[in-house]
């Protein structure tokens, strides 16, 4: 990321950073970002992605490991995280513990426990 990059383009850049198999929250890339209070502007951004954009949006989640969308939205969630090997409930919460990403614990490994 650079200085002068807008909020957005540092979003996509964190969230382009989340590895397949691993989920973050919108409070933690709204931190990433330098931003720690932007939380819901980070969904807002990912809301107003292009159709057909390549990034990773489905790797966010709520501060409690939910899928914060409804209805289709958020079985096309569900269903682009249980492809990648997140295991998600049926009402859509993932477990934090196991599959949380941090990107300082990541230079090391994907995954904190690893």
């Amino acid at each position: 990321m650079a200085p002068h990059d807008t909020f957005p383009q540092r979003v996509w850049h964190i969230v382009a950073s989340i590895p397949e198999g691993y989920v973050t929250t919108y409070g933690e890339v709204a931190r990433l970002a330098g931003s720690p209070r932007a939380a819901r502007q980070v969904g807002g951004v990912l809301k107003r992605l292009p159709e057909g954009s390549t990034l990773p949006w489905h790797r966010v989640v709520n501060r409690h490991g939910d899928i914060s969308l409804t209805g289709p939205d958020l079985q096309r969630q569900r269903q682009a995280l249980l492809a990648e090997g997140v295991q998600v409930s049926g009402s859509g919460h993932i477990d934090l513990q196991h599959y949380r990403w941090v990107l300082l614990k990541a230079k090391k490994s994907p995954h904190p426990g690893a």
